[in-house]
């Protein structure tokens, strides 16, 4: 049976707060944005692409959140 999803997967998650931010203006975005996430996703780094997804992710919850 497969384990079911936690809708408080948020709570646990192990995050380095502005880490992500940090290497987005390291690279001349300026600030986390659309370009900063896709250049995220495509990066070599295992840990820089899942930041990215992180962040998408959390764009979509403050999307939902403003309706």
């Amino acid at each position: 049976m497969a384990k079911k999803k936690s809708k408080k997967w948020i709570q646990a998650a192990d995050l380095k707060e502005g880490a992500f931010t940090a290497w987005c203006k390291k690279q001349g975005f300026g600030g986390v944005n659309a370009a900063c996430i896709a250049a995220g996703k495509k990066s070599k780094d295992p840990t820089t692409r899942k930041r990215a997804n992180l962040a998408a992710t959390f764009k979509k919850m403050a999307r939902k959140r403003k309706r």
